[in-house]
């Protein structure tokens, strides 16, 4: 399987980026990776990069795009933060790959039993470990807690249907930042350019399942 090349990019739609990515994920489940040489797309790509898509995930080390989509160099351009959320950076990036670049499909990618909205539950355990930066990270996540709590109900990481409500809510809050924060993707979006679309991945099955 050959890099994609300009050609190749302008072909494809934001419904077909999205069957690609759902394909590779299959083909991952099933241990059945496609058939590519991975040094010659280093070759391929060396002029440049016609990426079809861009994904937002998490830095969890078991949630690398490009595998768990079995996908090759220049394919997917991979924007990862803890607990996947966006900020005006992100946001930047994203434009890069869809309105300069040419990609056609936003994911943005949640998994199960994610450390960081564990974290985020956890707020007071973490901040007594004293890492100013870590508290600011996992403060994102806050007002989501806030907003999907049940009355009585206990806030912590071990409370795992809160966990996973978090997780899919995380998800849907990224993509309402995404559409409201930049006019540029927004547009692409309402003029059939791009299509942005959640994900969760579950670390147990390796499956993606969209939203």
């Amino acid at each position: 399987m050959k890099a994609h090349t300009l050609e190749t990019q302008a072909t494809i739609t934001p419904e077909k980026a999205l069957e690609i990515l759902k394909e590779g994920n299959t083909r991952f489940v099933n241990n059945l990776k496609a058939n590519r040489d991975l040094l010659a797309q280093v070759n391929d790509t060396r002029a440049g990069q016609w990426p079809f898509a861009v994904v937002l995930s998490c830095i969890d080390s078991r949630t690398s795009a490009e595998l768990i989509f079995d996908q090759g160099l220049g394919d997917i351009f991979s924007v990862r933060i803890a607990g996947n959320f966006v900020n005006q950076d992100i946001l930047g990036s994203m434009e890069f790959g869809c309105n300069v670049a040419g990609s056609k499909l936003v994911v943005v990618l949640g998994h199960t039993k994610c450390g960081a909205l564990k974290g985020g539950l956890d707020a007071a355990a973490i901040e007594g470990l004293g890492m100013d930066n870590l508290n600011h990270l996992v403060g994102h996540f806050d007002p989501i807690i806030k907003n999907i709590m049940k009355d009585g109900e206990e806030r912590n990481s071990k409370n795992t249907d809160l966990l996973e409500r978090l997780n899919h809510h995380n998800i849907l809050n990224a993509i309402e930042h995404i559409r409201k924060e930049s006019s540029t993707l927004r547009k692409m979006e309402e003029e059939g350019k791009i299509k942005i679309v959640g994900a969760n991945y579950d670390v147990e099955t390796g499956s993606v399942v969209f939203l």
